[in-house]
């Protein structure tokens, strides 16, 4: 019974985390387009560029992270319930 108490969390979790993540980045587009076209120089391009590439690269580590759990409390799940 923990067990699948344990894995509604877990996937309930991940999936409250990704939807924040997707927020956060819908939100910063959605700045971007309210601001409108300003003339900007090409390091502030590159800023947001690595900022957008870095929320990428967090998202897919933790995408990684989601699946390892997942896997780990399927395999205790078959194992049986803890003694």
């Amino acid at each position: 019974m923990h067990a699948d108490l344990a894995e509604i969390i877990a996937v309930a979790g991940g999936i409250g985390i990704g939807t924040l993540v997707a927020l956060g980045v819908l939100l910063i587009i959605g700045i971007k387009v309210w601001r409108g076209p300003k003339s900007s120089s090409g390091m502030a391009n590159a800023d947001e560029a690595r900022m957008i590439q870095d929320i990428y690269h967090g998202m897919a580590r933790m995408e990684q992270r989601v699946e390892t759990l997942e896997t780990l409390l399927l395999d205790q799940h078959k194992k049986g319930p803890a003694k």
